[in-house]
């Protein structure tokens, strides 16, 4: 198979126009946060969760009582971030936070998870950040390896299985496994 280039003089991307999107802090403090992520949180013991807590609150993150977070997991932006109360945010998730990411109480988000607010505005030639916010409910299981994308709202109670892709919203209360995640069946509450 033979890849065909245009032969027109359009061009979709022209990235010498392109300028990087608002921080919502000053890049010494993102470079700051760089540096505290890569030692003062990554090497912490596992069991200092409290440390973790604090050190995203430093930034300006909004994290609730009792949140669970692995030493491993990585947050873009800290002050673009909210986590309700005993939420638990497991090893090498990252949270792409160049725009808002909020998770209800309750949650948890496995291992190689990868919640992703930002994006890019491929009909621009200056190829623009997008920055749309991700919503994840109180009660949500995202199981291992789950991709959500920009924009989403995930509802209460809602399940996504291991190696599921999030590209729309989805209703609480209901399981989801595939990549696009597909509706399973209502999840049963005891």
């Amino acid at each position: 198979m033979t890849v065909q280039t245009p032969t027109d003089t359009r061009r979709w991307q022209r990235l010498e126009e392109f300028r990087a999107a608002d921080r919502g802090r000053p890049r010494w403090v993102a470079l700051l946060w760089q540096m505290v992520q890569a030692t003062l949180f990554r090497w912490s013991p596992h069991f200092l969760h409290g440390w973790r807590r604090m050190l995203l609150r430093a930034f300006g993150a909004k994290i609730g009582q009792s949140v669970v977070l692995r030493p491993s997991a990585r947050v873009h932006f800290p002050w673009r971030l909210e986590i309700g109360d005993r939420s638990w945010i497991g090893d090498e998730v990252w949270l792409y936070s160049l725009g808002e990411i909020r998770i209800g109480s309750d949650t948890v988000i496995a291992q190689r998870s990868y919640l992703c607010a930002g994006s890019h505005d491929y009909l621009d030639p200056s190829f623009p950040t997008l920055l749309p916010p991700i919503s994840v409910g109180n009660q949500v299981w995202l199981a291992s390896d789950v991709f959500v994308g920009p924009g989403v709202s995930i509802g209460d109670g809602a399940v996504v299985g291991a190696r599921g892709s999030v590209f729309r919203d989805l209703p609480g209360g209901m399981i989801y496994r595939g990549s696009p995640a597909q509706l399973v069946g209502p999840r049963q509450a005891k």
